[in-house]
């Protein structure tokens, strides 16, 4: 299989340029990204710094909302996290709740410090796994004016708890932790890493309805790109050890900052973005800038591509809001 347009799951309309950069995070690891501009650009413009899902790369989902984004009028920077796609990182295809919060600060930095970017007006858009990613940064990085998450996955929650917090128990993880740490010595005794298959493939006929909302996305031409993850051999299997122990969104409630959390009323993972939106406001004094977006019918990957779903008026006027 390949990717639909030359390497892309998407179209590049004829009102947007998109060009290809380089920057550096604050580990030293240089990050890939394609910027997207609107051609007839006039002035400072406001920027936002797009990533996910989580084993997706900038030319999948994170593309297409820069993409259309830039048709509005904003710079919008699609990025290729650490380890990665185009991005560096010396062992590949592996995860880290650090440097991947890391990741969209480097962003930040890159968009801040363009001559046609208002570093006042910065924002960011996290999708799926880097929807936790994004809330986690705006936690941190008060450069931050504005955050999108668009079905949102708290990635340190599911690989802590389970899929629906099925796993939540101290015996569950502990059996995980000697399976991932017996892997760990398998590697370092071959010196390769394992890796832990993207979205299974041939579809099993009694698979579970979200894991079919994801073949349809990664392993068909809809969104089938050739560097990622998902579509293709996955992460490295001991990447899950490094969110057990790191709950993300730990200070989300110290957001001060204006955040528009979006996801599919039908989705799998609408608990992730209900739940991380009721602790955001919990005892935070700045609420008014915060707001839940649930959409009616809307599955999972209906909020990566399908623009007929997507609420881009309403996430064009929150940047416009907030970002000015």
């Amino acid at each position: 299989m390949h990717s639909k347009y030359n390497g892309y799951s998407f179209p590049l309309r004829d009102t947007v340029r998109r060009e290809k950069v380089r920057f550096h995070n604050r580990y030293g690891i240089e990050l890939a990204g394609d910027l997207y501009l609107p051609k007839e650009a006039e002035g400072k413009l406001a920027a936002l710094a797009v990533a996910g899902p989580f084993g997706a790369v900038k030319e999948q989902c994170a593309g297409l909302y820069a993409e259309e984004l830039a048709s509005r009028g904003f710079a919008a920077l699609a990025f290729d996290p650490s380890f990665i796609g185009e991005s560096g990182g010396e062992v590949r295809n592996v995860a880290s709740p650090d440097i991947n919060t890391e990741d969209f600060s480097a962003a930040v930095d890159f968009l801040s410090t363009r001559d046609f970017v208002d570093p006042e007006q910065v924002g960011i858009l996290g999708i799926c796994g880097w929807g936790g990613m994004a809330l986690n940064a705006a936690a941190m990085d008060t450069r931050i004016k504005a955050t999108v998450t668009s079905t949102m996955y708290d990635m340190t929650r599911v690989n802590a708890k389970g899929y629906f917090d099925s796993a939540d128990s101290a015996d569950a993880r502990y059996e995980m932790k000697q399976a991932l740490n017996a892997q760990r010595t398998a590697d370092y005794k071959s010196g390769t890493y394992a890796r832990a298959g993207g979205v299974v493939d041939p579809l099993p006929e009694d698979a579970p309805f979200f894991v079919k909302d994801y073949y349809d996305y990664y392993k068909t031409e809809r969104g089938y790109t050739e560097r990622s993850l998902n579509s293709n051999a996955g992460w490295n299997t001991t990447s899950t050890l490094s969110f057990l122990n790191m709950p993300i969104l730990r200070y989300s409630n110290e957001i001060r900052s204006a955040v528009l959390v979006i996801h599919g009323e039908k989705a799998h993972s609408c608990c992730f973005s209900k739940d991380a939106f009721a602790d955001m406001v919990k005892d935070n004094p700045d609420t008014e800038n915060k707001e839940l977006l649930l959409i009616p019918s809307a599955v999972h990957t209906d909020l990566y591509d399908r623009k007929d779903i997507i609420p881009f008026d309403r996430i064009e006027a929150f940047f416009r809001k907030y970002l000015k």
